[in-house]
């Protein structure tokens, strides 16, 4: 009989998904934007389910004004969210190959602090990894429609979409046609009209994220790693050109962090390729050394994040909103 207890992760068998689900999703007074989305239920009250599609992301006022009239509140979208991230980084560590080492890449910043914290780009990022799934085994169409629905949930998930003209080996010219058709369909549909609020409130505002540099550098390193060795992790040519790309645009931030008015866009931009972290460390111990001193490469990789959570738990200016954990059913109980 096959296992579903938490604890049955050895190479994440089981199904480990639900147990993330709970967590994030029944997070108590758990995350920056918590009063965001108990005001986002506030003002569904007085709104029809089309009023709330039209107010807020599509996606994410339905679900919303579902979960409200519903009478389940804040958990009940936390808890359909939560899983749809849970579902995306769990098929995504699975595909590694040390996928538990994939996972604790992902816990520090991904898990605790996104999905926990930035509800709406969490859900979008885990549409993401599955789009990122698909483009690495060639389907584009599958690749696009994940990112459709991501953007329905959180708009700036459509600057994934030119990923797919990129990393095409084949059909190049017919690619970068019908993929370059739907990111203009998807900018007028979904951008199009909060193009001017997205402006104001962000660049203009010159919003900083006090962690932002930091996380951009995260990203820089695999994607420093990843150039440097690439030839060594043995990936068939669409996967090398898929990754190859990711590390140059995650490069790419850095100097735009420079220049930019605005950290914090930037930053919530860099945010949808955090997967190259779990995708270039799970495999770094084959890389360097050409595979000697794997153990040895593993353990650096968790001393490294595990510093990371333990770091901005102590020292992040916002971890107040995280800390203490509180689990809804317990403070229920109790």
């Amino acid at each position: 009989m096959r296992s579903t207890r938490c604890g049955d992760v050895v190479g994440l068998g089981g199904s480990p998904d639900w147990c993330w689900t709970l967590l994030i999703g029944y997070r108590y007074e758990v995350g920056g934007d918590w009063g965001s989305y108990l005001r986002h239920l506030d003002e569904i009250n007085t709104l029809s389910f089309w009023e709330a599609v039209e107010r807020f992301d599509p996606a994410h006022g339905a679900m919303n004004w579902l979960s409200n009239n519903m009478g389940w509140g804040v958990y009940g979208t936390d808890l359909a969210y939560g899983a749809v991230f849970s579902l995306g980084l769990i098929a995504f560590c699975r595909n590694q190959p040390r996928p538990l080492l994939a996972l604790a890449v992902a816990m520090p910043y991904l898990v605790v602090v996104v999905a926990m914290g930035y509800s709406r780009q969490g859900v979008a990022i885990g549409l993401g990894l599955f789009a990122l799934l698909a483009l690495a085994e060639g389907n584009k169409v599958k690749f696009v429609i994940f990112v459709a629905i991501a953007a329905l949930f959180h708009k700036t998930a459509v600057v994934l979409i030119p990923i797919a003209m990129l990393a095409t080996t084949e059909r190049k010219v017919w690619t970068a046609v019908w993929v370059g058709v739907t990111a203009v369909l998807m900018y007028y549909l979904y951008l199009k009209e909060s193009t001017e609020t997205l402006i104001k409130n962000y660049l203009e505002a010159e919003y900083a994220s006090e962690g932002g540099v930091i996380r951009i550098v995260m990203n820089a390193v695999p994607a420093v790693l990843f150039l440097a060795y690439r030839n060594r992790f043995r990936l068939d040519r669409a996967e090398q050109t898929l990754w190859t790309w990711m590390a140059l645009i995650v490069l790419a931030f850095v100097p735009i962090l420079v220049i930019s008015p605005s950290s914090t866009a930037v930053d919530r931009v860099a945010l949808y390729f955090i997967p190259i972290q779990i995708y270039v460390f799970p495999r770094l111990p084959n890389v360097i050394w050409r595979g000697k001193h794997r153990l040895e490469v593993q353990g650096l990789v968790v001393l490294y994040y595990g510093s990371v959570l333990l770091v901005w738990l102590n020292f992040a200016t916002h971890a107040q909103y995280w800390l203490p954990y509180r689990f809804y059913p317990l403070e229920a109980w109790f």
